[in-house]
């Protein structure tokens, strides 16, 4: 509301443009998706060019790890990352009951020996992947890491990650983390502002936006 509110009073000011730039679209979440659309461009900035500079730069024995992906709907999320590491990937495929409760979880490829990086594109109350975590250390992996593009992390959610077995947990800034970091050393911060402020300038001056996902700007 305070978006439209805004956008409105750009527009009685007689702007010729306006552009949204939403670092986080909660409505975008799966169980929100029933409440409405819209037919405005979009242009979908993509944190993966990140994630693979963080990879290669925090994780020395990158070349050594697995790719998995805590779902089976993020298969094609970690397919993209692993091909372009030259590593191999694993999915968990889980049975879920209800919104935010998982039932069983069954790994499916082979982590033995191998540091496993668990890739999602948000995660709320941790449940899924400190439950992945556990599964992929029973399962054989040295080491696991948590890659998320939006950490939401509410109610359970840092406790959850204290207590799990994780290296590090690692997230962009789409949403302000620093509270959440002051009861959590696990958690670690990748900076998108340039992603945004590129886009921004690129949109601004008609320049494609589609050099930003597969490019960090520096």
């Amino acid at each position: 509301m305070e978006l439209l509110i805004m956008i409105n009073a750009c527009k009685i000011a007689s702007s010729s443009r306006v552009t949204a730039v939403i670092p986080c679209f909660p409505y975008a979440r799966q169980d929100k998706k029933d409440k409405g659309f819209f037919d405005i461009p979009v242009d979908n900035l993509y944190a993966e060019p990140a994630v693979l500079q963080w990879i290669r730069e925090n994780i020395a024995e990158w070349r050594n790890c697995i790719i998995v992906s805590p779902d089976a709907g993020g298969a094609k999320r970690v397919t993209s990352i692993a091909d372009r590491l030259n590593v191999e990937f694993a999915l968990i495929h889980k049975e879920r009951k209800k919104a935010n409760e998982v039932d069983r979880m069954v790994l499916v490829g082979d982590v033995k020996d191998r540091v496993a990086i668990l890739v999602d594109d948000m995660a709320d109350t941790c449940g899924t992947i400190c439950h992945a975590a556990d599964k992929l250390l029973s399962a054989g992996a040295t080491k696991v890491y948590a890659i998320l593009t939006h950490g939401i992390f509410s109610g359970p959610a840092i406790s959850r990650i204290n207590n799990a077995a994780f290296e590090a947990v690692v997230v962009t800034n789409t949403i302000p983390q620093e509270d959440k970091m002051k009861h959590c050393a696990k958690i670690q911060v990748i900076d998108i502002s340039m992603i945004l402020a590129e886009a921004i300038r690129r949109t601004h001056n008609g320049e494609s936006v589609s050099y930003l996902f597969s490019h960090v700007p520096l």
